[in-house]
Formats: structure tokens, sequence, C-alpha cells
């Protein structure tokens, strides 16, 4: 079976490594030359782990490969996933633009039976628009069929969570369909879900809406530990060892971030109203996640008092660990206000720090350091905010050396109060005292 992937960001790339680690002949494509280049090199365009070694394992095996053809990978293939970019519009839904570009162009070069899989996150009836389009524009009169296979892969996870996967939701309208992807993914047989194609979009949205909803509710919960002498992180392990609610996503902290979350509590919001339903809770989730920014520029205020001139290292940047992606990131936002205040920043990341570039250009008050060492010397303050490894295991009596005053602000509560402020840093985290 010939699967072709068009478009090759992180979701497409990953699938694309994926399903030829499953032993299936693949194709990518994408509008987005460099990208295309640089896959056939060996060179992945994203941070992931295991990915680049996925990748050239694959080139070199000749069951992977990357074509600048999106017509030439149309045809040849049995199977199309669809795993184009869906950004975000200003009312919240997402544009779909280029998933409807992609479905002309299929309609275009139907040469025999298509299957049509939508990888990309998309709104529930989409299927009905993609069916929509091929047959108002394919040339001749071949079947095709539509499919929703969504994906659940966490950055910095992502290949093990492709090639380890909790679930694997099939939306299919008829058997051919349904038989063709569970033959892709017959060795993980014992965790395939067949829905109808409704089901299946709707899953995507509703699953990340929910996890982004647990994070904004042990958040609050944050808020009401710093007025009283509790500590969140001991109310999380004990919400999380009752199993109906689990561990997983209570994570207070300085907010989520990423292409999935804000994205999607957002577009399941503009669904519901599109469809007649209040989906209001959500907007909530969206509010005080935005605000965590917010209270957290409040902790380095208290701190510090008058930002003006002061330094302040940034300790990440990425929106989590494990991956080069800002999209989203807190840390833009949290730049961002210390940049209107007139502060001096030094900001780090392992990996991000290249992208953060585009966004946040090195000037007089900017700049990106080498470590997180060069960072901290002489600030009046470090702020961590990507939980890395690296963080956690950094020599704190060294930090203390090299800043001019002992100041940490946590956002992600990477360290123990008692056993930093013995230290003696001045230290401010999240629902903790």
């Amino acid at each position: 079976m010939k699967i072709g992937i068009i478009g090759t960001g992180y979701v497409g790339m990953v699938t694309a490594v994926g399903l030829a680690e499953l032993g299936h002949n693949i194709t990518g494509t994408d509008i987005a030359l460099e990208k295309i280049d640089k896959a056939n090199q060996g060179i992945a365009h994203i941070y992931e782990p295991g990915l680049e070694e996925l990748l050239k394992k694959h080139l070199k095996a000749g069951n992977l490969t990357f074509s600048h053809d999106l017509d030439g990978t149309i045809s040849s293939s049995d199977v199309l996933f669809v795993s184009v970019n869906t950004p975000q519009q200003e009312d919240g839904s997402a544009d779909m633009s280029f998933v409807e570009s992609v479905s002309r162009r299929i309609a275009e070069n139907l040469n025999g039976y298509k299957l049509i899989v939508e990888k990309s996150t998309v709104p529930v009836k989409t299927s009905s628009w993609i069916k929509r389009i091929v047959c108002l524009y394919k040339k001749q009169d071949y079947d095709f069929d539509v499919a929703s296979n969504p994906e659940f892969l966490r950055e910095g996870s992502a290949v093990k969570d492709f090639l380890e996967p909790d679930r694997i939701i099939i939306g299919a309208e008829t058997d051919k369909a349904r038989d063709i992807l569970t033959k892709i993914y017959k060795k993980f047989q014992d965790r395939i879900l067949i829905t109808n194609i409704d089901t299946a979009e709707l899953i995507k949205h509703a699953s990340n809406s929910f996890l982004a909803m647990k994070i904004s509710y042990i958040n609050l919960i944050s808020d009401l530990c710093e007025k009283t002498d509790a500590n969140v992180e001991l109310v999380a392990e004990g919400m999380g060892l009752d199993s109906r609610i689990g561990k997983q996503f209570l994570k207070a902290g300085v907010g989520y971030g990423g292409s999935c979350f804000p994205k999607d509590v957002r577009a399941l919001v503009k669904i519901g109203e599109d469809l007649g339903v209040d989906l209001n809770m959500l907007k909530e989730v969206d509010k005080v996640n935005t605000a965590r920014v917010e209270r957290f520029v409040e902790k380095i205020k208290k701190a510090l008092w008058i930002l003006k001139d002061k330094q302040i290292a940034v300790l990440g940047l990425a929106f989590k660990p494990e991956t080069d992606d800002i999209r989203n990131a807190p840390s833009i936002r949290v730049i961002q206000a210390l940049q209107s205040e007139g502060a001096l920043l030094r900001l780090y990341d392992p990996k991000a720090a290249e992208n953060m570039k585009e966004e946040v250009p090195e000037s007089a008050k900017v700049v990106y350091s080498d470590s997180p060492y060069e960072a901290v010397k002489e600030a009046n303050a470090a702020l961590l905010i990507t939980e890395w490894d690296e963080f956690r295991c950094l020599d704190l009596k060294k930090v203390k050396e090299l800043m001019a005053n002992p100041i940490i602000i946590d956002g992600r509560n990477i360290f123990e109060p008692e056993k930093v402020r013995e230290l003696g840093f001045e230290y401010y985290s999240v629902g903790r005292e």
C-alpha cells in the first residue's frame, strides 16, 4: 500500500516516519520546499526526540521519501493523509483554506480509488465539505472515501506516542475505508476504536479541551492555596490518587501553550456557537489560562518592585520541555510584559532559542545566552518558565554566586521551596509557600 502524506509539518513528519516504521511505503510532500529538501537529507525541521533517527533509518531503507511534486504524490498513492495546517482565525474558528486547496488538488488528480484521511485537527462535519469539494472538481468519475484518523501526539514524546498509542480512532463511513485503515494500523488492532466520521472528528477537540480544563482547574486551586497554608502540589497528589481523576495534567504553573490546547479550546467554543450549543465553561478555561501570565508577572513585581533596567534571566522559552515549539508559549507573553516595563532580558532555552529569535529579536535589551549560567550572571532575578530537566539539575550554589540578587520566580514548581531557601535564595513558586 502506497501512502502519501500531504503536509510535513509537526503532525505530518511524525506520521510519515511512524507509518514507515510500521512497514508502509511513504511519500511526504509539502509546499514548503525547504522542509522537503531537508527531509531528503535526513534532517528534521523540528526537534522531537527520536524523530531524526527514524527519518534517516527509513530513507536508507527506501520505504520513505519526500517529494516537491504534490500532484505526483496524489496520483501514485492509494491512501492520502491530509496533515496541513488549520490555523486559528480571530473568531476562534479554524482556517480551512489549506484543507480545501488540498481537496481540490486531490480531485484534479484522481486517477483511481483513493482513501482521503483527515489527520489535521478539523471541526466536526469537515468530511462533508471535503467530499463536496472532491465531487465538484474531480475530472474523472472514480470512487473515493473520506475518513478521520485524529492524532494524539504530545510534543516531546510524539514518536513514542505514535508507536505506542493508547488508542487509534478510525472514523469511517464504508467498510472499504474502515478495512484499509484497520490494515494500516493492524499492529495496534487491540487499541482501535471505530466510529462514524463526526464522532472521530469531535473526539480530538473534546479530548484536548478536557485536558486544558484540568490544567486551568488546578491553576485556580493554586490561587486558593496561595491565600491559605495549603500546598497545591499535595492537593494535586491527593486528587490524583482518585482513579476517577488521575494524576496527569494536574500541574499548576504559568499556564498551557502550544499549537493544540489554546486553539482547540477556542475552536470547540466556536463549533458550539455555530451549532447552537453553549460551551461557556470552555471560555472560562481559556480565560483562566490567559490570566496565569498576569499573575506570574505580579510575582516578579512583588520580588523586584520596579522592573525598569533590572536584569532578568528567563530560563525556558519552549511551551513545554523536549520541543523547540514556541507557538502560544507563555514565555512570549512574559517577555513582552517585561519588555513593556523596560527590563533587560537574558534568554536561554536548550532547543527553542532560534525559533524565539524570530518572535523576539536580539537587541540592546534582549540577549540570548548559551547556557543557563551565562543567563543568570549578574541577574536581579531568574524566571523558570519551562521545566527542562537541565534546570532541575542546576548547581544552585553556582547560580547564587553568579546572580546579583539571588531571587528565583519558579513558574513550574521545579524546586523544593525549603531546599532553595536554605541555600539563601528568595524563592517564589505557584500555589506553595
